[in-house]
């Protein structure tokens, strides 16, 4: 009769100076995310000094701003914001509704026109497309100061100065070529078996568009609104060149009326409305942000 020997695992053991160089890797490793958390924190703090100063010197008295460069003062003060609402022309309210009707108007020319000229490229074949699309990334290297006299010309012939239309109708004819290049990168990460199921039922080119691709594009177009309404906020020299009536102004415009030429600059009042105007930006951007950093990595601009 036969028997079957079991033989026992044996105990695995470690060699102390195994053991040893394992416990120095883990005490490196912590360590340098330790040296590696605090570098960015001492970054983070830097970058953030110049804002946290703006900040502090909204609530300093004028004679205090430039004396004191630290971010406490001994008299901390409301009167720079309620002086700065009402100390031009109009109330800041005014031009808070003028940038974001600017903006708001902006966002939705961007979306619609550069969404349309994305899909042409990426999803329709027609003759010259590769050509277009390359002409298309060519005027990116195109600087933008080329176009000012041209442009002002058209304008100017089309009676629109003092108006908001320079500022918005090129947004409804796809002329920026950095968000039709975001969504095409985007789109093109669509399974073409979308277009055909479509075709199948029925939808034509534009159907297929509305119903398929679109509610499929939400995060490039939260990148896209997000960006837009950033730079359409900031634009400081269009609506300087084009506006001229002071009730037309945007927040940039209204922030330089606070500067005087001959020295009588309100920098308070200045730093106190700066800090209001940015408060539209900080909120748009949390409120996408999610959409912006899915919508970057999916597009593949990093």
């Amino acid at each position: 009769m036969s028997t079957i020997m079991i033989k026992e695992p044996r105990a695995q053991t470690r060699r102390p100076d195994t053991d040893l160089a394992h416990v120095e890797r883990l005490g490196s490793t912590r360590g340098t995310r330790f040296f590696r958390h605090v570098l960015l924190c001492a970054i983070g703090a830097v970058m953030m000094y110049p804002l946290l100063w703006m900040l502090s010197s909204s609530f300093k008295p004028d004679t205090e701003i430039f004396t004191n460069l630290g971010l406490w003062s001994t008299d901390w003060r409301l009167d720079n914001y309620l002086a700065g609402w009402n100390a031009l022309q109009y109330p800041f309210d005014l031009y808070l509704v003028n940038s974001l009707i600017i903006a708001a108007l902006t966002i939705v020319g961007n979306l619609l026109s550069c969404a349309m000229a994305a899909y042409a490229f990426s999803r329709l074949d027609f003759p010259g497309r590769k050509f277009f699309f390359a002409l298309m990334l060519g005027t990116l290297m195109l600087p933008g100061h080329v176009l000012l006299i041209p442009q002002y010309i058209l304008f100017s012939q089309l009676g629109w100065l003092n108006t908001y239309l320079p500022l918005v109708v090129p947004n409804f004819l796809a002329s920026n070529a950095f968000f039709i290049f975001l969504m095409v990168q985007f789109m093109r990460a669509l399974p073409r078996e979308l277009d055909d199921a479509a075709r199948l039922d029925g939808c034509g080119s534009f159907r297929t568009f509305w119903r398929i691709i679109v509610p499929l594009c939400t995060p490039a177009f939260a990148t896209t609104a997000i960006f837009t309404f950033i730079s359409s906020w900031n634009e400081f020299f269009s609506p300087l060149l084009y506006l001229t009536d002071s009730e037309l102004y945007t927040v940039p415009l209204a922030l330089r009326q606070f500067i005087d030429s001959e020295g009588q600059s309100s920098w308070g009042q200045m730093f106190a409305m700066s800090v209001v105007s940015l408060a539209p930006i900080i909120g748009f951007f949390i409120a996408g942000q999610k959409y912006l950093v899915k919508g970057i990595a999916t597009t593949g601009l990093k």
